[in-house]
């Protein structure tokens, strides 16, 4: 396979973090695949017709690459899926979204249209690989989210200071309001404390931080989206990596401090007790249990050797995502 078509969401020129057709599409690309994608547009309607059209156009593609989630995108998956097999061309949905699960007991007759009759799934993680093969789909491989190592400088951090990193997306799906809930009672006992939040505003869930953070007079550099470059600058002036969401699946976000030497402080949620060790890569809470994230976060400022200890097993377990390793399993199956 030579010639791909990638259907995904492709926004980030309307200030949306980018997905994986953004990342996954350009790696592939250095492999020396031809790659075209869809679609960049804003309105979800015309998002749909766009991806329709070009699955048509481009049927003569060796095989389609479908970034599948688990909300309203959901619905791109099966329409692109459904019309791809008409025209009897290969598809693979990339499984993302951390509600998937979900999906499979709420629509398993539309779930097997899609999943069933795939050339192959594409689960970037084990907790989703699970859920799919619990429930008979055993079509399902795994290849990780990919990360260019070099691009994420280590930085040796020897004790942790109460300097807090958040990098999201501004929606309820990620709990921001936590972060600033945690922050506020973190500054009970260190008043020097600092929280940089990270990201584009998605559902009204930035406004509702900013505001909070004003209610109860915080100081939290809200920064909005920044480039790679940026956000990864920034980090420098951070040591504890907080990630608060209510699902997930294997967020590339965590890969990244993992690289950079941030300890991370993560919800027990989804596809994150698969990918990170308790007590060895990350502290691990359950969702929302803002008492229990704090008292994590004060262990690791006590605790110089936890810390370390975090730090160096993190950034060693972040190598085994480097795009070197993880291309050889999209080779196996592409070519």
């Amino acid at each position: 396979m030579k010639n791909l078509l990638y259907i995904g969401n492709k926004l980030s020129k309307h200030g949306v973090t980018p997905t994986t057709i953004e990342t996954l599409g350009p790696l592939l690309e250095q492999e020396g695949f031809n790659i075209c994608y869809s679609s960049s547009k804003k309105n979800k309607s015309l998002r749909l017709v766009a991806m329709l059209y070009t699955v048509f156009r481009f049927r003569k593609a060796d095989a389609v690459l479908i970034d599948t989630y688990s909300t309203t995108n959901f619905w791109y998956a099966f329409g692109t899926s459904q019309l791809c097999r008409v025209l009897r061309i290969k598809y693979i949905p990339i499984l993302h979204g951390g509600n998937l699960a979900f999906r499979l007991h709420q629509n398993p007759r539309i779930c097997k249209m899609i999943f069933k009759n795939s050339y192959h799934n594409v689960s970037p993680s084990l907790f989703l690989k699970e859920q799919f093969n619990t429930l008979g789909y055993k079509n399902v491989i795994y290849i990780p989210n990919a990360i260019e190592l070099h691009n994420y400088p280590f930085l040796a951090r020897i004790k942790a200071s109460p300097n807090l990193l958040w990098v999201r997306s501004f929606s309820r799906i990620y709990n921001p309001m936590m972060a600033v809930q945690v922050y506020y009672e973190l500054k009970k006992t260190y008043p020097l404390a600092t929280l940089r939040m990270v990201g584009p505003e998605k559902d009204g869930s930035l406004v509702e931080a900013k505001q909070k953070a004003k209610d109860l007079d915080l100081d939290i550099h809200f920064t909005g989206k920044l480039s790679k470059l940026d956000w990864i600058k920034i980090s420098k002036e951070s040591d504890i990596f907080i990630n608060t969401t209510h699902f997930d699946n294997m967020p590339v976000s965590i890969i990244e401090a993992m690289s950079l030497g941030l300890a991370v402080v993560s919800t027990n949620v989804g596809g994150i007790p698969y990918m990170l060790e308790e007590q060895k890569e990350a502290l691990l809470i359950p969702d929302n249990d803002v008492e229990k994230m704090v008292d994590a976060l004060k262990s690791l400022i006590e605790s110089q050797v936890l810390f370390t200890e975090l730090v160096l097993n993190s950034r060693q377990k972040a190598e085994q995502f480097e795009w070197v390793k993880v291309k050889l399993s999209w080779m196996n199956i592409l070519k």
